[in-house]
């Protein structure tokens, strides 16, 4: 229960404080950027079963592979895309936070 809720406040109230340090003057707008990047999840819609809470999302699913978490991070040297990789990573961070606390990593 308490995983759950570290899970999605991580996911959903967390990024408002990093729009807010990323861009004070406009932090809504990074706001929903960040949001957009929960977009990721759509490859949990290859798995069998879609949801398993006592899966790991890191290293299973394509776009939680390690391979595309170095692709996010390379995203962060273009200044375009930095808030995007951002998002990205720091959900990676999160998914990674929810396996450690279920043990599963």
């Amino acid at each position: 229960m308490i995983a759950t809720i570290i899970h999605y406040s991580f996911h959903f109230i967390a990024p408002a404080g990093i729009a807010y340090l990323y861009n004070r003057n406009n932090w809504k707008k990074a706001y929903w950027v960040l949001i957009a990047t929960m977009l990721v999840d759509i490859d949990h819609l290859l798995a069998n079963p879609i949801f398993d809470p006592n899966r790991c999302s890191i290293g299973f699913h394509p776009l939680h592979s390690y391979y595309a978490i170095l692709i996010y991070f390379f995203l962060l040297f273009p200044k375009r895309s930095r808030l995007v990789a951002i998002g990205l990573l720091f959900h990676m961070f999160t998914d990674a936070l929810d396996c450690f606390l279920q043990g599963t990593l």
